[in-house]
């Protein structure tokens, strides 16, 4: 259940316009400061986790592994996405609150 509503809160982000996916897309709204969260795909490579991991932390951005790949970008309406940014801090927070308890969070932005 908590599944279902964290792909509906991307779903209505997207909607909102206020996501942007893709490697390049995400890691630019990352280190513009404008990204709240961001979520990989399980099944992204090992170097994309990497790298996200330390972006995310040296911005201190939320980071989460959630989904696959397919299952990302079913929700934002797409094919296949392995990162996406959420920009709006409502739908960050309202993500963050569905993972509670999820240990797949990778780094917790704001206190380095």
């Amino acid at each position: 259940m908590r599944q279902d509503k964290v792909l509906s809160l991307v779903g209505l982000a997207t909607k909102a316009g206020k996501t942007v996916s893709g490697e390049f897309m995400t890691e630019r709204e990352v280190k513009s400061g404008r990204a709240a969260l961001v979520l990989l795909a399980e099944d992204s490579s090992e170097n994309t986790r990497k790298k996200f991991c330390n972006m995310c932390e040296y911005y201190e951005v939320p980071i989460y592994i959630y989904g696959d790949k397919d299952t990302l970008g079913h929700a934002m309406g797409k094919e296949f996405r392995a990162s996406l940014a959420i920009l709006d801090e409502g739908f960050a927070d309202g993500i963050q609150k569905q993972m509670k308890g999820n240990d797949r969070q990778l780094h917790k932005g704001g206190s380095i």
